[in-house]
């Protein structure tokens, strides 16, 4: 795999496949403009904090906060992990991973995980971490952005599918994608 850093189609600074640090934007969702900012290095126990919450939600494994603040903190790092925090909190993240195409020798972006704090939610927080995700996702030349979610999560499908997110091919009565993974 080749690291965002190393693609050749880099943003014409020279820079990595994501914003630079110091990105910032808001989400204008309803009458709140919501904070989006791209996390630094110095943002990994925060984010360690959001992802444990979120596995801890839905009753997945994981390694703990401190683990993870060491692991979020050297993806930060590397830039093979790009994250864009919400609120001030943070009240959310999207995590976001870039990989080149292969039919195409381009960007395509995945959205790895994106998560708002259960008390924040209906606020406009996840549509706004979406729609940096995929500006961000756009200035870093990514040509698509993918996704997975359960069956179940009818909130975060409903998100995606107002967003253009579709789980057919082809066209809207294709047949159904499906995401298969197994432990290693």
């Amino acid at each position: 795999m080749i690291a965002p850093h190393e693609c050749e189609h880099n943003p014409p600074d020279g820079g990595s496949l994501a914003p630079p640090p110091g990105w910032r934007q808001t989400g204008d969702v309803g009458d709140a403009e919501i904070p989006i900012r791209r996390a630094a290095a110095g943002d990994a126990g925060p984010v360690a904090r959001l992802l444990h919450d979120f596995n801890t939600e839905f009753a997945e494994a994981t390694p703990g906060v401190a683990a993870l603040t060491e692991i979020v903190a050297g993806m930060l790092a590397s830039g093979e992990m790009v994250v864009l925090l919400a609120g001030e909190g943070p009240d959310g993240l999207a995590a976001l991973r870039f990989r080149t195409a292969i039919w195409t020798g381009r960007p395509e972006a995945h959205l790895q995980e994106l998560y708002v704090a259960p008390a924040l939610r209906g606020r406009g927080i996840g549509r706004a971490l979406l729609e940096a995700s995929m500006r961000a996702s756009r200035e870093a030349g990514a040509t698509g952005i993918d996704l997975n979610t359960g069956a179940t999560d009818t909130a975060a499908r409903a998100l995606y599918e107002s967003a253009g997110f579709t789980n057919r091919e082809g066209s809207p009565d294709g047949p159904a994608m499906l995401f298969y993974e197994r432990e290693l």
